[in-house]
């Protein structure tokens, strides 16, 4: 059989000259200097990068999924939301070398749905009462109510401050690529699609894992490391998240390094001030997203993320998409505020505002799933 031709399009030779001027990293470039023109040679090369991301940023996680992962569904109420929604809180449970853990899910489906409901999981890194399962307290950071109104699933977990590292990883046997705190968040997420699965009210197939700032990091590298994630969505994740390292505004990483020295692995310390000497940017960690859908969003006052380099980003990893037969960015142009970009499989917006996950982000969210057709995708159960 012979290879696919691969048509270089007029938005990729830009994206490849802009990538040239910022010494960007080449993801259609193997280790090797070879490159990469088929699926099957970006199969490897998606390898390769998931190394380089491993060793020198995130850390190498020690363990998938735990054979000692259990799930209790402690409620279920089926008149949640004034009988529109079924509520369910799950203990997602797991056992190490270094004790036990766990994770507490809470999640509502629809009930005027006759199918499976494709879902949002939403890693919180926030006030846990951003994500109150008797909506007592409710927050357009996680609104529940407009999901299920559109005819999603709403989940969400806290993300964990720490704990599982002991339990999977001895404090004498870490390394200099041991998993950082992203990392870990992003296993707990893998987690909760784990129960996901097994849940008959949800179309698994269509989960979307959704983080702001540090949650933003954690959804880009769970997507990238689990590909079961049918979409990514990252809301203002600044550094080492979407936005690309190299000629970065605000926060770079020698900041995020200094302020959070246990989120990535020790390594990444090397790279201090040194953004043109990694091996990698994050242009790269959206491609490991390819050929799945990509959500990248800004905010024009959150100088510290750089919106700019976040929407970058999104140009310099259409040329995988495109490879791999999909549409990414389609533009190469910053947008104008407030006018989301949804006409290939990454999507990208910059909202008037500051730092912050708004009722605007997710609805631009759902709108793009939408245009996907995931509300119509699950078969009938």
């Amino acid at each position: 059989m012979k290879p696919p031709v691969i048509i270089i399009t007029m938005l990729a030779l830009l994206a490849c000259a802009r990538a040239a001027e910022l010494r960007l990293p080449d993801p259609l470039t193997a280790n090797d200097g070879a490159r990469i023109t088929s699926v099957t040679a970006w199969s490897k090369r998606r390898a390769e990068l998931l190394e380089l991301f491993r060793a020198n940023i995130y850390g190498r996680t020690p363990v998938g999924r735990p054979d000692s992962l259990k799930f209790d569904v402690t409620e279920v109420a089926t008149n949640a939301m004034a009988g529109k929604a079924t509520r369910k809180q799950v203990r997602i449970s797991y056992r190490g070398p270094g004790g036990d853990g766990a994770i507490k899910l809470v999640l509502f489906t629809p009930n005027a749905l006759s199918k499976p409901a494709p879902c949002f999981l939403l890693i919180c890194n926030r006030s846990i009462t951003n994500i109150d399962a008797t909506r007592e307290n409710k927050s357009e950071f996680w609104p529940a109510e407009e999901l299920i109104a559109r005819g999603y699933a709403a989940a969400a977990f806290y993300s964990f401050e720490s704990g599982v590292h002991a339990i999977f990883t001895a404090s004498g046997a870490r390394k200099v690529d041991s998993w950082g705190t992203i990392a870990a968040w992003a296993w707990g997420a893998s987690r909760c699609l784990d129960y996901l699965e097994t849940d008959r009210a949800l179309d698994a197939k269509h989960v979307a894992v959704v983080g702001h700032s540090r949650g933003g990091k954690t959804s880009l590298w769970a997507a990238g490391e689990d590909e079961r994630f049918a979409m990514a969505v990252s809301n203002e994740s600044g550094s080492t998240g979407a936005a690309i390292a190299r000629n970065k505004q605000g926060e770079q990483i020698a900041n995020i390094n200094k302020g959070f020295p246990y989120w990535f692995c020790a390594n990444y310390k090397k790279f201090n001030g040194r953004e043109d000497e990694l091996p990698v940017d994050q242009h790269e960690l959206l491609a490991l997203i390819a050929p799945r859908l990509l959500y990248v969003a800004s905010a024009i006052d959150d100088k510290w993320s750089d919106p700019n380099n976040e929407f970058l980003a999104t140009v310099h990893a259409t040329p995988v998409y495109e490879l791999l037969g999909r549409k990414g960015i389609g533009a190469t142009e910053f947008p104008k505020l407030d006018a989301p970009i949804q006409t290939g499989d990454i999507a990208y917006h910059v909202r008037t505002g500051k730092h912050n996950l708004t009722a605007y982000d997710w609805n631009s969210f759902m709108d793009f799933a939408d245009k996907h057709g995931w509300r119509s995708a699950a078969k009938p159960r």
